[in-house]
């Protein structure tokens, strides 16, 4: 009886090479893990949101958020709070950010989307409790 080879066919081997590939990826998602208030969601509020949600802009004058600061976007709107730290789903940033609320109410209005990246970004910053760091 002949003896089974121990190589992988190509298929395989092509297969687990991709799947090895995938793994060296990770490196970018976990940066994600470490998603920082001050080094990853301040710039991406930043860039997005601060020119409506400063102190005096449109934004801030209509719902009281001011979104320049960590304690401006714990402190939320006039309304209640934008963050439910561990929540991202729950978190009426991401609720008005992803259009949950309703095309009308979609943030930013009338600027460009948040990347999936900063979506992404935003949603594992709360979801591991939204903190100052």
């Amino acid at each position: 009886m002949k003896q089974a080879s121990k190589r992988l066919p190509p298929v395989l081997l092509t297969v687990f090479l991709g799947v090895f590939a995938l793994g060296a990826w990770v490196p970018t998602s976990a940066s994600a893990d470490n998603a920082t208030f001050s080094e990853k969601v301040l710039p991406i509020l930043t860039k997005h949101c601060s020119e409506c949600h400063a102190k005096g802009g449109a934004g801030e004058q209509a719902s009281g958020l001011d979104l320049t600061s960590y304690e401006g976007v714990m402190k939320g709107t006039t309304h209640g709070p934008i963050i439910v730290p561990g929540d991202a789903f729950l978190s009426n940033i991401m609720v008005l950010i992803e259009g949950r609320a309703g095309p009308e109410l979609k943030m930013p209005h009338g600027r460009k989307d948040l990347t999936r990246w900063e979506k992404t970004l935003l949603r594992r910053w709360i979801n591991r409790g939204a903190q100052n760091n």
